[in-house]
């Protein structure tokens, strides 16, 4: 396969990923929103993490909601807890790296806050730690994940929203979190906003 064939198998791939997507999330992606919503008219906050690509799906969201998403807003309450390195060195340096989340949310989180808790593989130590104290703190979780879920998807309970892309591929469960977010700001700024 040539590099053009192998470009065009990638945009391929990713469509089809979407078009399986579209059958099965909008329901939950919908459910997660308004558990977002819920969370913001209450006075709460939205806290988001993930790993490498994950921890860039985790910012973005947060600088959607910060700053704006599409149209001119009041700015909602959300932080990424991948961004402060000096914190997440002196977590991973004092205690280890499975806490570097976990740390930051039994400081900042709240009751009625929700977390945004991303892994494509649902294998990661630190995201399972952090649903942990998260759930501790009566805090809601939205979980994206692929894959089967991985041992993560056991935490959730009845009151979380799992939005679970349903491929195996690293890369083609990162782009459907990347629409995935889009969704939920959109969810968010049409409901609270009319946008």
């Amino acid at each position: 396969m040539d590099t053009i064939d192998r470009i065009k198998n990638n945009f391929r791939q990713s469509i089809e990923t979407n078009i399986a997507s579209v059958d099965c999330l909008p329901a939950v992606i919908a459910a997660a929103g308004q558990l977002m919503v819920q969370s913001l008219v209450e006075g709460h906050k939205i806290l988001a993490c993930g790993n490498g690509g994950s921890a860039a799906d985790a910012q973005h969201f947060s600088a959607e909601l910060l700053n704006r998403y599409v149209a001119e807003r009041p700015n909602l309450p959300a932080i990424a807890l991948t961004t402060d390195s000096s914190t997440l060195t002196s977590i991973a340096n004092d205690y280890h790296f499975d806490d570097v989340f976990s740390r930051q949310l039994k400081a900042l989180g709240q009751a009625g806050d929700v977390l945004l808790a991303i892994s494509t593989s649902g294998q990661s130590r630190n995201i399972y730690k952090a649903i942990e104290v998260a759930r501790d703190r009566n805090m809601r979780i939205v979980y994206l994940s692929g894959r089967d879920g991985g041992n993560i998807a056991a935490l959730l309970g009845e009151q979380d929203v799992e939005i679970r892309v349903p491929a195996q591929v690293t890369s083609r469960i990162q782009e459907t979190h990347g629409l995935i977010i889009h969704c939920l700001c959109d969810v968010i700024d049409h409901c609270l906003f009319g946008h």
